[in-house]
């Protein structure tokens, strides 16, 4: 028995997300038939976390395990990327060590959030449109609070199978670029949908119609934040695991 990693980046959009679902097209399922089809076994992947509907991955990492020997890898990139669909692409895939765990392995995860407030088609499905002016320094100032704190309820998806929600964020910081706006938040974990009412709790501090966020994070209170942001404007951009 092999344990493969496998890097891929995906198109969010025509997905339910990574995890398999009853009645749902997700990117884990369409993975697995591309391995299984292939290797000429049942392949069952393991992914880095859970990604939303609609939500992309630039780098999203999952592991399996094999029973047939694979000879050449640069090969097995080629075929998997001639089978699968247009929206998902095969970065890398290599041997590792037995233990590896594409989840629990993880020691660094970075997510972006992109925002343009001009409008612009080409931009929809990678970018959330906000057609208002945001204050920048007022989003700086409250996303430089979040590495103090470890307790994240309030920016949590309620009834989720986690022990505790607690993450150490290690960066936040949002910068522009003309009519553009991209939030970068690096952490040890998320939360589900943590991201996105994050994101949204911000914007209502760039429009000036929240003030206290610091009351938002120690209520503990999904209810006093935001309403998420709108899920194509996100990317998982890139995981950083242990040597």
């Amino acid at each position: 028995m092999t344990r493969i990693r496998i890097d891929i980046s995906f198109k969010g959009t025509d997905y339910h997300g990574w995890q398999i679902q009853e009645n749902a097209f997700t990117v884990q399922e369409e993975l697995n038939r591309a391995l299984s089809v292939i290797l000429r076994e049942n392949i069952e992947t393991t992914g880095c976390g859970r990604t939303d509907t609609g939500v992309h991955a630039r780098q999203f990492t999952a592991h399996f395990d094999c029973v047939n020997i694979i000879d050449d890898f640069d090969y097995l990139k080629f075929k998997l990327n001639t089978i699968l669909s247009k929206n998902i692409s095969v970065n890398d895939i290599f041997e590792t060590y037995q233990g590896f765990h594409a989840r629990f392995d993880a020691v660094k995860r970075t997510y972006k959030y992109f925002i343009h407030t001009s409008k612009d088609p080409f931009k929809n499905e990678y970018s959330t449109f906000v057609p208002y002016r945001l204050d920048l320094n007022r989003m700086n100032e409250v996303a430089s609070l979040l590495t103090g704190y470890k307790d994240f309820t309030s920016f949590s998806k309620l009834h989720t199978d986690v022990t505790d929600n607690f993450c150490n964020v290690f960066e936040a910081e949002w910068t522009q670029t003309g009519d553009n706006y991209v939030f970068t938040i690096s952490a040890n974990r998320f939360l589900r949908n943590m991201v996105r009412a994050i994101v949204g709790t911000m914007l209502d501090i760039g429009r000036n119609k929240v003030s206290d966020f610091t009351g938002i994070i120690d209520a503990k209170d999904r209810s006093k934040a935001g309403v998420s942001a709108p899920p194509q404007g996100l990317f998982l951009w890139e995981n950083l695991y242990r040597d």
